[in-house]
């Protein structure tokens, strides 16, 4: 009887997520895909009633850890980082579960893996610490996540990389009667805050924000500070997690081979990257492109460079968050 109750309720809940989708705001995105207007943010059609099944359904637990992301910001990486060092005592590096089932495989994405409200509640029974992917919001964040003491990681991307990085991405989640944006649409569309889980600048400023006011709670990364310091990034995040690596473990190299695992390089050669698939059945060798700092450079102008400069020093002022896109662009150059 209690199957078939969860089942009516489940089935009124579809008909009335469908209801509410009818009266959202719409538009297409700098993928080309369609976007809902859902609590300030742009959330895409693939995704949009699983981030409102894990805002009804997901009930965080005190170990919990959670990695949050715009999409193409470090996301994989900040997976593979952070199920090595929790798992480092149960796996040996050679072993590790990592190399088949993959960064998504080993993190489950909660607005894509987890599709309905039995499955939330089987993710109870996983072994702690649960280790769950999101791109959802600070402010669309279940209050059992923000008001227990589940820890977020969040990791940023300087925008311009993040942008392309994410157009050239597009192409694996477009519908048959969607269609890729060339550059210069997809760019007047990023700038618009049209892209998925957008306006990139509330995204970040949510996380941010929260990291200020809960430094034990919130720890806030950026791409470009792990690859330029990655053994210092990867023990701040070690001791943020509450499992600081042990002198021992760091006279034995274990911090260095744990960054030789997750690099982009390395992911790329793995298994799981080679044969499998990741959310949504798109291939898992599509999550890993470059990883470069800067290849922005390489498709973008001066004048979008300045506009996005522009768009960021008005958007995050006096945030005390910020990007120096020039300065990182003349290193590079």
């Amino acid at each position: 009887m209690e199957c078939v109750e969860i089942t009516l309720e489940e089935e009124q809940r579809d008909e009335s997520t469908q209801e509410l989708l009818q009266h959202l705001p719409t538009e297409i995105g700098m993928g080309g895909n369609l976007l809902y207007l859902y609590q300030g943010f742009w959330c895409p059609q693939v995704s949009i009633k699983g981030m409102m099944l894990f805002q009804q359904h997901f009930k965080a637990q005190e170990t919990d850890l959670i990695l949050a992301s715009i999409p193409k910001s470090g996301t994989t990486w900040l997976k593979a980082l952070t199920y090595t060092i929790v798992n480092r005592s149960h796996h040996s590096l050679e072993k590790s579960p990592l190399l088949t089932n993959g960064p998504h495989g080993v993190v489950p994405f909660l607005e894509f893996d987890i599709s309905s409200r039995n499955q939330f509640l089987e993710q109870d029974n996983l072994p702690e610490p649960r280790i769950f992917g999101t791109h959802s919001p600070y402010t669309a964040l279940p209050c059992s996540v923000k008001d227990s003491a589940a820890k977020i990681v969040y990791v940023c991307r300087n925008p311009l990389d993040m942008f392309i990085s994410y157009w050239k991405f597009s192409v694996n989640i477009l519908k048959e009667n969607e269609k890729h944006l060339s550059l210069g649409d997809a760019f007047d569309k990023f700038c618009q805050g049209l892209h998925g889980y957008g306006p990139f600048w509330d995204h970040l400023l949510g996380y941010w924000k929260a990291s200020l006011e809960r430094p034990d709670k919130v720890l806030f990364l950026k791409y470009e500070d792990i690859k330029k310091n990655n053994v210092p990034c990867i023990k701040k995040l070690a001791t943020f997690l509450g499992i600081p690596f042990s002198v021992e473990e760091e006279k034995q190299g274990l911090i260095e081979e744990t960054s030789r695992l997750c690099s982009v390089e390395s992911m790329k050669n793995h298994e799981a990257t080679m044969t499998g698939t990741g959310p949504l059945g798109i291939p898992a060798s599509a999550f890993l492109r470059k990883g470069k700092v800067g290849d922005s450079l390489n498709y973008l102008t001066p004048s979008m460079v300045s506009r996005v400069e522009n768009l960021i020093q008005e958007k995050l002022q006096d945030s005390g968050l910020s990007f120096c896109l020039s300065s990182t662009f003349q290193n590079i150059a």
